[in-house]
């Protein structure tokens, strides 16, 4: 379960990508006083190291409902995703389809 620490420096993190502001330390800890919160003082440098050479907006399209997607099948950080991990995704998506095509076989569902 995520502290509020954490949570206040993942929301930071995810205003400052929709303002398209580069994560820094420095942005964070503004974001943090500002909304009036007491954070450990080593999770904004943590996220800020932690997201230097990572494109967050890519992380957020690429997490999936159950997580994230194993390291093998990842794209390199900040990097485009390669046709091997789209067909990937297609076969894991086809096998979702298949999955739910078999719970109707057995007559119920998840919201039954």
């Amino acid at each position: 379960r995520a502290s509020v620490s954490e949570l206040t420096c993942i929301y930071s993190v995810l205003i400052l990508q929709d303002d398209e502001v580069t994560v820094r330390e420095d942005k964070l800890n503004a974001f943090i006083k500002a909304a009036g919160v007491n954070v450990e003082p080593f999770w904004p440098g943590l996220f800020a190291n932690a997201l230097a050479e990572v494109n967050v907006c890519s992380l957020i399209c690429t997490v999936e409902a159950g997580g994230p997607t194993p390291a093998a099948g990842a794209a390199p950080a900040g990097g485009p995703a390669t046709s091997t991990t789209a067909a990937a995704a297609e076969k894991k998506v086809e096998a979702n389809k298949e999955s739910e095509e078999s719970d109707d076989d057995m007559g119920f569902g998840l919201f039954d």
